[in-house]
């Protein structure tokens, strides 16, 4: 939705919304009042045919879809898997065959020498992104990776609030965590940024603070 709200700032011809969710469609019609640039399609990036025809025509893609929860993908690795590396792969390659200009992929900073699945998971996408031929391919791949974004679906302040709220005490994996932390604003900069100066293969990483999870 913060994407959303910064690209109609340039008068687009044309949003198209991709996702399987229907119910964050209806969300987005009604927070956005039934914007006619918007176009809402339901599809899944698993699908490599309604990927290659939500991105027909397109010239920019921000690939943010993904499979986040690290506890639950523990133990549904093949899961993060089908969503988190082959459906990148079918965001690629419907890009190129539809001749995207640039496409932005989403990653995390949990990427980076990675030790759960869902790291593990972003880091071979990050590779699919970056490491392509980039003399025959005329599509500009781009990462941007980011820490925690504030107040996201599922992160971990809504649910600390959640928790407080209830009276219920705040489960931690180890006190010795540290969050990196970045606010939906900043984040929609650094998208951007990435978009507007990459030439293709790049990583963009903005400093972030970072803070205790104790502290937080």
């Amino acid at each position: 939705q913060a994407i959303v709200e910064e690209v109609l700032k340039y008068n687009p011809h044309r949003v198209i919304i991709f996702s399987r969710d229907e119910v964050k469609h209806f969300n987005t019609v009604k927070l956005f009042n039934n914007n006619p640039k918007i176009q809402n399609v339901i599809g899944d990036i698993r699908d490599y045919d309604s990927v290659l025809k939500a991105t027909r025509g397109a010239h920019i893609v921000f690939h943010v879809a993904a499979l986040k929860r690290i506890d639950i993908l523990e133990h549904n690795p093949e899961e993060s898997v089908r969503t988190n590396i082959l459906g990148s792969m079918n965001v690629f390659k419907a890009c190129v065959a539809n001749g995207v200009e640039k496409v932005l992929f989403m990653s995390t900073d949990k990427a980076c020498s990675p030790i759960n699945t869902y790291g593990a998971c972003k880091f071979v996408s990050e590779k699919i992104f970056t490491n392509y031929d980039k003399e025959t391919t005329k599509t500009a791949f781009v990462v941007a990776r980011f820490g925690n974004i504030l107040e996201s679906t599922g992160s971990i302040i809504p649910i600390f609030m959640n928790k407080i709220k209830q009276g219920e005490e705040i489960p931690l994996t180890d006190d010795r965590m540290t969050r990196f932390i970045i606010n939906k604003t900043t984040a929609v900069e650094v998208l951007f940024d990435a978009v507007r100066y990459s030439i293709g293969g790049e990583i963009f990483v903005r400093q972030l603070p970072a803070l205790k999870v104790t502290d937080l």
